[in-house]
């Protein structure tokens, strides 16, 4: 019997426009490469590339020890998630192959579309909030590895009531 993977995207037309976007990137086997801070920086500043090449705006961002969440926003009715997503996987992938001769990415990633009902500061206080959460700091403001392109300073998280599409629980019928 041929395995075949479930297809997990939307149309690829979903993913264009000027829309809210939370992705999140794991790494390969879970494995802890953001522990190291250089390539953690790395990360941000391919991000910060990317983003503006592909016309997005970063509003929240945080680099945990094996994954990365970012909120971002298209800025023109070309902005593509699935055309940014690749470039910025390639040109972190090529780099850290290059040194450590191991993958950095899983296959694919994570992401969600965000709805018009839907808060974007109240995902950019999960996305922030998550250090906090796994025990890394105490306050969401001292992990240096978490920000916002477009803020001056992170707000004080509201978190409370928003999960990614994800993690939620299914209820019994």
């Amino acid at each position: 019997m041929e395995f075949t993977r479930k297809k997990h995207r939307l149309d690829p037309n979903d993913y264009v426009g000027e829309k809210w976007f939370f992705v999140t990137m794991c790494c390969e086997g879970r494995t802890p490469v953001f522990l190291e801070p250089e390539i953690a920086e790395q990360i941000i500043a391919v991000l910060r590339a990317e983003t503006a090449k592909h016309q997005f705006i970063v509003d929240a961002f945080c680099v945990m020890p094996d994954h990365f969440h970012f909120l971002m926003l298209g800025m023109s009715p070309d902005s593509n998630l699935l055309a940014l997503a690749k470039s910025f996987k390639q040109k972190t992938a090529y780099a850290y192959q290059r040194s450590h001769r191991t993958k950095l990415w899983q296959r694919n990633f994570y992401d969600h579309v965000l709805r018009s009902g839907e808060s974007s500061d109240r995902v950019a206080a999960y996305i922030w909030m998550n250090p906090v959460r796994k025990g890394f700091c105490k306050r969401f403001d001292d992990y240096p590895f978490s920000g916002s392109f477009t803020r001056p300073l992170k707000r004080s998280p509201e978190a409370e009531g928003w999960v990614p599409p994800w993690k939620k629980t299914k209820m019994p019928a």
